[in-house]
């Protein structure tokens, strides 16, 4: 395989001297990246680029700087983004589940995540409390303030374009909660079910939750089955695993918690996919495992395997036990599945 170019400016003394600012502002950790982020600003400043696309690439960056930097301290914490419509009224049956959902997570150690708007957004940062409650809010003409909930609250960020706020969400969530919405609960619905379809985002649960007597998401559910699932297969009959419709609250609660009651998370180390266990596998269960999903292994076997030199190096949860095989990259809806196998019938 061909090594690939360095990223540079085209003008060795150009960059030397980004190698040379770099060292002044005394940034030694990933200065490879920081460099190649430099080189990219010095390169579309040259370039024939608008004014307009300047102004987009300068605040989507300072939104993404802005969101790492709130988010960083709580690292650690599981959160699960919730998702639903600004015009729930506080008197719609869904408020009050979306309510109790952000409370039972928060009861879960969990932290919540919302667009920060009225109806259900804000439901879901009552319930929790605003202490375990991120908003991230889109800035538009026409919609209301903010929730009140998080007003000062350094947890609150304001963004300018959905993509960038779209991407927080996808990348500080371990788990998402979706509620009766429209236009844009729908569009995050299948943007999250798209992202995990292709591989762009990591496997984790996806709950719909309406209240009872709700047709929503049944509804949405027989579209799906019968135009896309149904005879000219627009989907595969596994992909439907990557969600789940809960009748309740806590059956939406139990199946984020028994997702990670086993699982941990995975990695791609060289060619192999490493998956990341609270507890071990046997012989026996590596057996079934590579019965039940030889149709994902693209050459050798699944097996138990250390800690990578890359993960040990990242301190990248060095002491769990894992497994690790050659994944085909293509079927992600079965690597649901093989978490599923893993984590075992909720009891």
């Amino acid at each position: 395989m061909a090594r690939r170019a360095p990223y540079r400016t085209g003008d060795p003394s150009l960059d030397a001297r980004i190698a040379e600012l770099l060292e002044e502002a005394g940034i030694s950790r990933d200065e490879d990246l920081v460099f190649e982020m430099l080189v990219s600003a010095l390169r579309i400043g040259r370039e024939s680029a608008s004014r307009g696309d300047l102004k987009l690439v300068n605040a989507a960056l300072k939104e993404l700087r802005y969101s790492f930097l709130v988010f960083e301290p709580y690292a650690s914490v599981p959160k699960v983004s919730i998702f639903g419509s600004a015009r729930i009224r506080r008197d719609d049956p869904a408020y009050e589940v979306a309510m109790r959902f952000g409370r039972q997570m928060a009861e879960q150690d969990w932290m919540v995540i919302t667009g920060a708007g009225p109806g259900i957004m804000e439901a879901g940062i009552e319930g929790a409390g605003a202490e375990r409650a991120f908003g991230v809010n889109i800035l538009l003409p026409f919609e209301n303030e903010p929730t009140a909930l998080l007003a000062g609250d350094p947890k609150l960020i304001n963004y300018r374009y959905f993509f960038t706020r779209k991407l927080t969400f996808m990348k500080e969530s371990k788990a998402f909660a979706l509620l009766p919405g429209g236009f844009g609960t729908l569009d995050e619905a299948f943007e999250l079910l798209t992202l995990m379809q292709t591989g762009r985002s990591p496997i984790c649960p996806v709950v719909l939750i309406a209240p009872e007597g709700s047709t929503y998401w049944q509804t949405w559910l027989q579209f799906i089955e019968n135009e896309l699932l149904g005879p000219r297969a627009l989907i595969g009959p596994d992909d439907l695993c990557l969600v789940r419709v809960c009748s309740t609250v806590e059956d939406a609660v139990a199946e984020i918690t028994h997702f990670y009651s086993r699982y941990h998370s995975m990695r791609v180390v060289g060619r192999r996919l490493v998956v990341r266990l609270r507890t071990p596998v046997d012989e026996r269960e590596l057996a079934e495992l590579n019965e039940q999903f030889a149709d994902i292994v693209v050459s050798g076997k699944i097996e138990a395997v250390e800690a990578s030199p890359a993960e040990r190096e990242d301190g990248d949860v060095p002491d769990l036990p894992r497994i690790a095989f050659q994944f085909n990259r293509v079927n992600y809806a079965r690597l649901r599945r093989l978490i599923d196998a893993l984590n075992g019938p909720r009891s």
